[in-house]
């Protein structure tokens, strides 16, 4: 039981037991009653956080939020960076933007080249598995600026921490669900998948995920890629504009967002999906959620993952205790009679 930082005596009077109750307690001797061991133990907890408090009082931290995404989804993660900062007081967050929906490898380094010169506390990064964001990240490591990859990960880098979902488990979750799903039909069902671009690490992971799981629980089905949409809704268009007039998509697996484009495009083909999974409760899905356009999101919250990469920078910062490391969030099947409150 960690208490080097508080003496027998001050964990007693938090306590409110005597000292020897706490000796025996912090060093298991027995003797103690379960509920006066939990007191103590409580009281060391709190202990804890009102030292976090006062160490924590009046230091300001200064994050980078680079996201290469739709505005959509860039906005939907800074939203819950902001409406998370009361909840990391006394510490105060300031975090500087860089948001992009067409940046390329070259200009996503040179934005993390620019904010090594200027300095920060620590980078929360959204960005492809390439080259050029590799290197800028070891830059960035080498002048000891922790850098979290949040949604998607930089598996190899020098990253503190990936922050998000359990992408594998998440294709693994649309499979399953447009199995139970999808009506029974005399034909094979063709499954479209829709991606934005296979160098951000977590969507090849969803495929992997689907495609593993699919190939055992449903190995009849047609699956068609539409592939390096960039999540945009006239490159998602465009695309199923080109697809065999008589191909007929039964369900969509969306792991890269512009859903409403893409099923304003199946609809002009006159067949709309029986199944649709998509991910990310932003405003776009919330709204087909809603009107049943859409079977499913798969979900994680975005204020729970911006406090945690928060709480990370402040533990590589050293401002609290804590040694950084990654916890993937678990995947939440969102219907429309279980939207959860903040989004609700």
């Amino acid at each position: 039981m960690p208490t080097a930082r508080f003496t027998i005596r001050e964990i007693a009077r938090e306590a409110g037991v005597s000292d020897a109750t706490v000796d025996r307690v912090v060093h298991g001797r027995g003797g103690v009653r379960a509920s006066t061991a939990a007191a103590v133990r409580r009281a060391i907890v709190d202990l804890e956080r009102h030292r976090e408090a006062f160490e924590l009082g009046g230091r300001s931290f200064t994050l980078d939020l680079v996201m290469h995404s739709p505005r959509r989804f860039s906005s939907a993660v800074w939203d819950a960076f902001e409406s998370c900062r009361s909840d990391l007081r006394p510490a105060d967050i300031r975090l500087r933007p860089h948001m992009s929906e067409h940046a390329t490898p070259a200009q996503l380094a040179a934005t993390l080249e620019s904010i090594r010169a200027r300095g920060s506390h620590g980078v929360i990064l959204k960005a492809p598995d390439v080259p050029e964001v590799q290197a800028a990240v070891e830059s960035l490591a080498d002048a000891e600026i922790p850098v979290l990859t949040i949604v998607t990960d930089l598996p190899g880098s020098r990253r503190l921490a990936y922050v998000g979902i359990d992408n594998r488990s998440a294709g693994a979750t649309a499979a399953y669900l447009i199995r139970q799903w999808l009506p029974p039909r005399s034909s094979t069902p063709t499954i479209l998948l829709t991606s934005s671009d296979f160098r951000f690490q977590g969507e090849e992971e969803r495929m992997v995920g689907f495609r593993t799981t699919s190939a055992t629980i449903a190995p009849d089905w047609r699956l068609v890629d539409l592939t390096e949409t960039g999540g945009l809704d006239r490159t998602v268009e465009a695309q199923i504009a080109t697809m065999e007039p008589d191909v007929v998509v039964d369900a969509v697996y969306s792991m890269g967002g512009a859903n409403t484009a893409t099923l304003d495009a199946l609809t002009r083909r006159a067949h709309g999906p029986d199944v649709y999974i998509a991910h990310d409760l932003d405003t776009d899905n919330l709204g087909l959620l809603r009107s049943g356009s859409v079977s499913a999101v798969l979900h994680h919250d975005l204020r729970a993952d911006a406090r945690r990469a928060c709480g990370l920078i402040m533990q590589a910062q050293g401002a609290i205790p804590g040694t950084p490391r990654t916890e993937v969030a678990a995947v939440q099947v969102v219907t429309p009679y279980n939207i959860p409150a903040p989004a609700g």
